[in-house]
């Protein structure tokens, strides 16, 4: 195992997945063919499907799944909890039995720009484009590309060409 890689026993790596240096990845299932950039982290229970694209910088936390032939940008942030907080009610530091995991799904040839955040709780719809730095507050129709904070939706996508094995 290469030093500047830290993969957990539990990682379940599919065939032909192409390894940057500098990554951690524990508890989680990554597809065939897929390729994960430098300085990534997955973390358990998240998904990413086949002939994905993970670009360096970017954390795909706990509850994210990731369908097929999705392209995730540099520096990409998801969020799991809506309300999070250090601490529990008694003050003591919150352990995972004092909140709960929220879903956020990517679907199939959805493709999101460097730098942006998707919240917790939303869909990206297939083939649905997110542009570069934006916000994802809520559910992203399919075929469409949305930008800004909050992302809102500038354009419908006429025609997809997407490459299938």
């Amino acid at each position: 195992m290469n030093t500047f890689v830290c993969i957990a026993p539990d990682v379940k790596l599919g065939k032909d997945v192409k390894l940057s240096k500098f990554i951690n990845l524990y508890g989680c299932e990554i597809g065939d063919e897929t390729k994960i950039g430098a300085f990534v982290e997955i973390q358990k229970n998240a998904t990413v499907g086949k002939r994905c694209k993970i670009s360096s910088h970017t954390f795909i936390c706990e509850g994210v799944v990731i369908e097929d032939n999705a392209f995730i940008g540099h520096g990409v942030m998801f969020i799991n909890d809506s309300y999070p907080r250090a601490t529990a009610a008694d003050g003591n530091l919150q352990t995972e039995a004092d909140w709960k995991v929220e879903r956020t799904v990517i679907k199939r040839g959805a493709s999101i720009g460097s730098g942006a955040t998707i919240l917790c709780n939303v869909t990206i719809g297939e083939n649905a484009i997110i542009g570069a730095g934006s916000v994802v507050t809520k559910d992203v129709p399919a075929n469409t590309i949305v930008a800004g904070n909050p992302a809102k939706v500038l354009r419908y996508i006429e025609q997809v060409q997407e490459v299938t094995k």
